[in-house]
């Protein structure tokens, strides 16, 4: 049997970054992960910021690793969260450590954009969904500083990744449509936009195309890591979502997703995007996804709700082991209590339990007794908010859906995904958990030549080798209807 194609997917999540090992055959795929490390955000003189130095360190020596494990590489990939960028100033050095998205600098611009722009035509031009922390928004916040002024190039994150790893600047066009900078219609920067709000088009770099080479590692990098030469990096698609809806093991069409981390983007694919005013009033966004598909979503706030809740338990000393506390989450009456997860009063890290509560005692509902009716309230409203992102995007597309894949860490959740299987009157097919890495690696195999076809001979290939679990609704769905209707309204 001649040798696989070894591959490594560095994935860097909100919470933690990832180096995955794949070993892939025209038939199999094997997956392994190599390394792991947080993601730590630092606050500094007011402002949060990504440690993406520390993060780096962490690409590197899990690139180290892959490389003792598998011998030598054949390819690197790529993928991260979107919306966030570094400045590098002419000499290619880089201006500061990137501004987290939930830094509260954006506060109040999208407003002040939308006096000059209105967020219809803003919608009309990149079919991007409003949220406050916009690629758009944080430029329009960074407008004056000296920083922004320094800036010759500006690099998305996984983008600022490969330009260390080889030397070549490059925007991927997955992670660029998210910035509400990309024209929808042509797939270009959007630069007359550009101009009218005041940033500078010469800021962004040439894009690619999933497949397309990056470059290769810089003799540096290959000294750092003991990497064996030449070894090319390869663009996949580098918002991590489109990556995880690649790594959906679908068989057709008639599908949704909910990519479920830390956020969880819930949503269809089409071939074509969705530029309705309805579709705008929705909050429905049309990124670029991987073989010129539209991921037609809506972000939901997602597990950062029980994330950030588990933070303060421990911070608190309270117990906060996740299996236990989803077991008495479990024994929790249904449906007890619910709340609007994409309230922005939850975006801010915090003490979320007590913001949970409030939103409670706002509503004329009983706030959580304790950690396992926070956690079952936090499902709960989430398979609600799930609900209604399918329901929305069967509506809005006119696509008919028939199963709901739930990918990501979320997947590990049994809980949550017969929560969602019962709100939304589907049946649900959880897993690959890895699927972000997965579509990282699969598209890296597909340039390389080992396997060949569109998307969908990648997901046949997942399919085949990827293990899922079948979640079927259980027959409750006036009790999600009421819910509905209470936290409506």
């Amino acid at each position: 049997m001649t040798r696989p194609t070894t591959i490594a997917g560095v994935d860097l999540g909100a919470s933690s970054g990832r180096v995955m090992l794949a070993r892939v055959r025209p038939d199999s795929v094997d997956l392994a992960e190599i390394a792991r490390f947080d993601n730590v955000p630092v606050r500094v003189s007011g402002s949060l910021h990504w440690d993406i130095l520390r993060l780096y360190r962490g690409v590197l020596d899990g690139l180290q690793t892959a490389g003792r494990a598998a011998g030598r590489l054949d390819s690197i990939g790529v993928d991260s969260w979107a919306v966030d960028y570094g400045l590098l100033d002419v000499d290619g050095r880089l201006l500061g450590n990137p501004v987290h998205y939930r830094d509260g600098r954006t506060e109040g611009v999208a407003d002040k954009v939308f006096a000059d722009l209105p967020a219809a035509d803003l919608y009309r031009a990149t079919g991007i969904q409003h949220m406050p922390f916009n690629t758009v928004f944080q430029l329009v916040a960074a407008a004056g500083t000296r920083q922004l002024a320094a800036a010759s190039t500006l690099l998305l994150i996984p983008d600022l990744i490969g330009f260390w790893l080889t030397g070549t600047a490059g925007a991927e066009v997955t992670n660029a449509s998210t910035t509400a900078l990309l024209d929808v219609h042509t797939g270009a920067w959007a630069t007359d936009l550009m101009r009218r709000l005041g940033i500078r088009p010469e800021l962004f770099p040439p894009l690619r195309r999933p497949g397309d080479p990056t470059g290769e590692l810089r003799p540096e990098v290959r000294d750092m890591t003991g990497l064996a030469g030449p070894v090319p990096v390869t663009a996949v698609g580098s918002h991590d979502t489109a990556s995880a809806i690649l790594g959906v093991p679908a068989r057709d069409e008639r599908f949704a997703y909910v990519s479920c981390g830390t956020w969880s983007l819930v949503g269809v694919e089409l071939d074509r995007p969705v530029l309705t005013d309805a579709s705008r009033a929705a909050n429905f966004t049309n990124e670029t996804g991987v073989d010129g598909t539209v991921r037609y979503l809506r972000n939901v706030m997602g597990l950062w709700l029980l994330q950030e809740s588990i933070r303060t338990w421990r911070s608190a000393r309270l117990p906060a082991e996740l299996d236990p506390l989803l077991r008495a989450a479990a024994r929790v009456p249904r449906l007890a209590r619910v709340v609007d997860v994409d309230d922005q009063r939850f975006l801010p890290p915090g003490d979320i339990p007590a913001r949970i509560a409030e939103v409670c005692h706002e509503t004329g509902q009983p706030p959580p007794r304790d950690q396992a009716e926070v956690v079952r309230c936090i499902l709960d409203s989430l398979a609600l908010a799930y609900r209604q992102a399918v329901s929305d995007a069967q509506r809005l597309s006119g696509r008919t859906i028939e199963v709901v894949h739930l990918v990501g860490g979320g997947a590990r959740n049994a809980l949550l995904c017969q929560l969602t299987a019962d709100a939304c009157g589907l049946p649900v097919e959880a897993g690959p958990v890895e699927a972000g890495a997965l579509g990282n690696v699969l598209v890296q195999a597909r340039a390389l030549g080992t396997i060949g076809g569109d998307r969908w001979r990648m997901r046949s290939l997942l399919a085949a080798t990827q293990p899922t679990t079948r979640y079927l609704p259980r027959p409750d769905r006036r009790r999600w209807d009421a819910a509905a209707a209470r936290l409506s309204g």
